[in-house]
């Protein structure tokens, strides 16, 4: 994004994403036609206005229940942290999308833990798997918890409020670095899946790792993510919502807007800025400034998407 690309009130968008990368600050983005406009950063109450007005849903991700390293020793309590957060907003949202990582090492306690803190939110959840949530033999642990009526190993769709949601998994044979794949049938389904819609329909794609290249020295992209990006440049309104590098990044390609999210548990370092990614270490008074969850509001016949990133301090 252009540093000299000025939204409405005269904030430039690289500024404001600063503010809200580094300062952990709280941001509304409005998405028309596939193109982002910047509204400033916000308070809680203008955020709980916006959230009003339309349809609303919430994204968490990498929750990494079971990880207890100096980064963050207690991951589980920053995940109900978050869940209280979401208890307090003072407009419900629809439902929630969790990004993947829900656990650290994919056992049944870390799913159990999990899933009784995230049930706190008694709102209804849409997954899709992070590769922290495939360790187990057989996988058995994540498709018998999510995995029903889903197809291949995860992949699904749903629509609600006149948008199209679609759940992809690009955490199966990973690639070189570490770098995410959909594989040949997924794409297959996909095409399938998104023939026949009009393309006024404002799609939200959601899987773990970026379908676009964000770092690949990383492995932060998905390798055959263009395929995917493909089937969906006809439509008019394209949001696409990752984890996986757990910190907020946007961009927008044409009609496709991309935002990736917070982390629950720790952050990792800006690409590039380390020898490699994995839990950063910050100081305690820091942490919860870089953790937080996502809230997306649809006003139906506006195809607008409205992004605020709440972190959970600051």
């Amino acid at each position: 994004m252009s540093g000299h690309d000025h939204g409405e009130d005269g904030v430039s968008r690289r500024k404001v994403l600063e503010c809200m990368t580094w300062a952990g600050t709280g941001v509304l983005w409005t998405i028309t036609g596939g193109v982002p406009r910047s509204l400033g950063i916000i308070d809680s109450a203008q955020a709980a206005t916006a959230a009003a007005s339309g349809m609303t849903f919430l994204q968490i991700s990498d929750s990494h229940v079971g990880f207890d390293k100096p980064a963050n020793p207690n991951a589980l309590g920053t995940l109900e942290e978050a869940v209280n957060k979401i208890n307090a907003m003072p407009a419900k949202p629809s439902f929630m999308i969790h990004t993947g990582d829900i656990t650290h090492l994919s056992k049944a306690a870390e799913f159990d833990n999990a899933e009784r803190i995230i049930s706190q939110s008694k709102l209804d959840v849409h997954y899709v798997p992070g590769e922290h949530d495939f360790l187990d033999e057989d996988v058995k642990f994540y498709r018998e918890r999510y995995g029903r009526g889903t197809k291949g190993a995860g992949w699904y769709s749903f629509d609600a409020g006149g948008v199209h949601f679609i759940g992809l998994v690009n955490v199966v044979d990973l690639k070189a670095g570490g770098l995410g794949n959909l594989g040949a049938e997924q794409l297959a389904w996909l095409e399938d899946d998104l023939r026949g819609k009009s393309k006024s329909t404002p799609i939200v794609l959601f899987a773990h790792i970026p379908l676009w290249t964000v770092y690949p020295e990383w492995g932060w992209g998905t390798e055959d993510g263009g395929r995917a990006l493909e089937y969906v440049k006809g439509f008019g309104s394209v949001t696409v919502l990752n984890g996986h590098i757990h910190q907020v990044m946007q961009k927008v390609e044409g009609n496709v807007t991309f935002h990736t999210a917070r982390s629950t548990a720790f952050p990792q370092p800006a690409p590039g800025t380390a020898p490699s990614p994995g839990p950063m270490k910050v100081e305690d008074a820091r942490l919860r400034s870089m953790l937080g969850v996502a809230s997306i509001n649809f006003k139906q016949n506006e195809q607008r998407l409205a992004i605020i990133d709440t972190p959970l301090q600051g």
